[in-house]
């Protein structure tokens, strides 16, 4: 009898424990020597389009640098001429603008049929006129969009307090650190002229008219003409030292929160638009923190070779301390001793990453010590609490032989998280309370989550590692499965804030329930785990169309990937659901993985912003299948 004949007729629980022992190994291979992992960071063009448009308005792209972006942006061109912002997903108007754009600045000829395509595009979709602010913005920098259209930030934002509408802490902290920069942006209107315009991709739409003047969108769209006015008029009138001073004022907000690696808040939008700020503000980018800030982009390129030449794109973010915890957990619950050297490496990495500096954050909490751990490798200004718990939960297992320098860290760790609770009894992820919605109503916020609320993944990643410190009876804890219990959607699931979607979502909240003492036959428990199943895909596996969170139609239905099928997994093991759609969900990931170990992974299922901004995380198709194998061979 073959190798192969014996594989396929050996007990299912043999070849799940085969299929657990090879990811362990491969999850094993792509540890750093220094401890930490890091998967790639994907998400679209966007980034890259945008990065090349930053070089050539500070004056630093280079033939190459042109050369490489636009053939990695070149690459990405769907066949009907657009670009999406997800793979399989539908094309997109401001993505579509802004590879055009920059594919000209590389030298595109704009008769070539890629980009006659995208132009057609463009047109059909309503033109460069529907294109979102941000879009918009871009465009003016370069004259190809007038500043009177955009949206006006004015730069005294800065002196509003922390109890004020629209103060700069109402705002998500990756949202202020990028208005910030753009209200000196706004306040300069600069005009850097290339040699062509946009006038292909207008399609003649108009304005739409102004919502009615008493709703609030309606008289911020009024309040926007009269700020216009001012920054065209006011600061050439008496008024003029208020002006400055904002802008000063402004400029040191963006500099003091510059971090080790060059950076701001780890993400692209506050990086690129501080660095333009600053150049704005008469720093040349031989400036230190210019340089800086340079150095540190260029360190979130991912390089590669392809049959047409080298690319270059950008990471948005990179992800080292996330991936770092969820693959302790991962390898912890796959049966990978608690003093297991690798373990040990990346719990003392992960130890060296804790953060004691203080953040925004203290705006709402004040006398709060810090204790947390951010995203990123360099981001102390920005712990969050999504990957505090999840750190927690991981290193509250290790057997380390230092055991009261973890014992100190991860009691730290609780008391931060725990109050970074927000009133309400929820968690966000930056912030405590920053659940003002008046932003939103903002002529400037048509992209992206501008605030940060509480959301039942992340309420649920804490109200597990509560319980799993006993603290599972806490006035606090209690308080998280209450908001846990009244975000039940009626179909059983939850929605997921950082994961695709109501997959990633129950797949968070089912264990934490289970973790603090819920009966697995509780009706919450079994709606949940009704609605996992019936999602299940014909292969076995599960999967969630980013679309779902414009369109719930799309609800728990996609494309089988590995890691929504381990969330999935997640759910019904720790519902302690062992019938045929577990079997089915094992067999899907024993017969997918590669022979190296790993998964392949087409779609994304990471979320930025829900609606808006998409991540491939890859090592989620890694970590999480060996969470879900693991969990079942315990």
């Amino acid at each position: 009898m073959t190798a192969e004949r014996v594989a396929s007729e050996a007990p299912a629980d043999v070849r799940v424990q085969e299929c657990l022992d090879a990811a362990v190994a491969y999850l094993r291979s792509l540890q750093h020597e220094d401890g930490w992992w890091k998967g790639d960071l994907a998400t679209n063009v966007t980034m890259d389009a945008e990065d090349l448009m930053l070089r050539h308005f500070l004056g630093v792209a280079t033939a190459q640098t042109d050369a490489e972006t636009a053939r990695w942006i070149r690459s990405q061109q769907r066949e009907d001429g657009t670009w999406a912002t997800f793979p399989g997903g539908p094309g997109d108007l401001s993505t579509t603008v802004e590879s055009w754009v920059a594919l000209r600045m590389a030298g595109d000829d704009p008769a070539a049929a890629h980009l006659t395509n995208a132009a057609e595009f463009i047109r059909s979709a309503g033109g460069v006129e529907k294109a979102r602010v941000f879009t918009h913005i871009w465009l003016a920098l370069f004259g190809l969009w007038e500043w009177d259209d955009c949206p006006d930030l004015p730069p005294e934002l800065i002196f509003l307090p922390s109890w004020a509408p629209l103060n700069v802490y109402n705002w998500a902290c990756w949202a202020r650190q990028t208005i910030v920069p753009l209200t000196i942006v706004s306040a300069h209107r600069p005009v850097h002229p290339v040699g062509f315009t946009v006038d292909e991709l207008r399609s003649g739409a108009v304005t739409a008219p102004y919502a009615p003047v008493w709703k609030l969108d309606g008289a911020f769209q009024r309040l926007d003409v009269l700020l216009n006015a001012y920054t065209r008029w006011g600061p050439r009138g008496p008024l003029k030292w208020l002006r400055r001073l904002a802008m000063r004022r402004a400029t040191e907000w963006i500099v003091a929160r510059q971090e080790a690696d060059g950076g701001w808040g780890g993400i692209q939008p506050p990086w690129v638009y501080s660095l333009i700020a600053l150049r704005l503000m008469n720093y040349p980018t031989d400036h230190p923190v210019m340089a800086a800030g340079l150095r540190g982009l260029d360190g979130f390129m991912v390089h590669a070779e392809t049959a047409d030449g080298p690319v270059r794109w950008l990471e948005a973010c990179q992800s080292p301390v996330w991936d770092t915890g969820l693959a302790v957990g991962a390898l912890l619950d796959a049966g990978v001793p608690g003093d297991d050297e690798t373990v040990l490496k990346a719990t003392d990495w992960l130890l060296s990453e804790q953060i004691d500096a203080p953040g925004d954050w203290q705006v709402r909490r004040p006398d709060l010590v810090s204790g947390g751990w951010a995203f990123e490798f360099a981001n102390d200004g920005y712990p969050d609490t999504d990957d505090t718990a999840e750190i927690v939960l991981a290193l509250r297992r290790v057997n380390h032989p230092e055991p009261e320098r973890l014992r100190s860290a991860l009691d730290n760790a609780v008391e931060w998280t725990t109050g970074m609770q927000s009133t309400d009894g929820g968690w966000g992820a930056f912030d405590a309370d920053n659940t003002d919605t008046t932003p939103l109503k903002l002529p400037f916020c048509d992209f992206g989550a501008v605030i940060d609320p509480p959301s039942a993944d992340v309420t649920a990643h804490v109200v597990e590692m509560l319980a799993a410190e006993g603290l599972g009876g806490s006035a606090e804890c209690r308080r998280g499965v209450q908001w846990l219990l009244d975000s039940q959607e009626e179909d059983g699931s939850w929605f997921g804030r950082w994961g695709t979607n109501y997959v990633y979502g129950t797949g968070a909240v089912v264990p934490a329930l289970v973790a603090v003492g819920m009966p697995v036959d509780d009706p919450v428990i079994q709606r949940a785990v009704r609605w996992v199943e019936s999602h299940q895909n014909a292969d076995g596996g599960w999967g969630e169309d980013l679309r779902s969170y414009v369109d719930t139609s799309w609800a728990g239905r996609g494309d089988s990937t590995p890691s929504q099928t381990a969330w999935a997994l997640l759910t019904l093991l720790a519902a302690e659901a062992r019938g045929e759609a577990v079997q089915r969900g094992l067999a899907y990931l024993v017969e997918t993985q590669r022979p190296d170990g790993g998964w392949d992974e087409h779609r994304y299922t990471g979320t930025g912003f829900p609606g808006d901004f998409y991540i491939g995380y890859h090592l989620y198709r890694i970590v999480f299948p060996i969470w879900a194998l693991g969990r079942y061979v315990r």
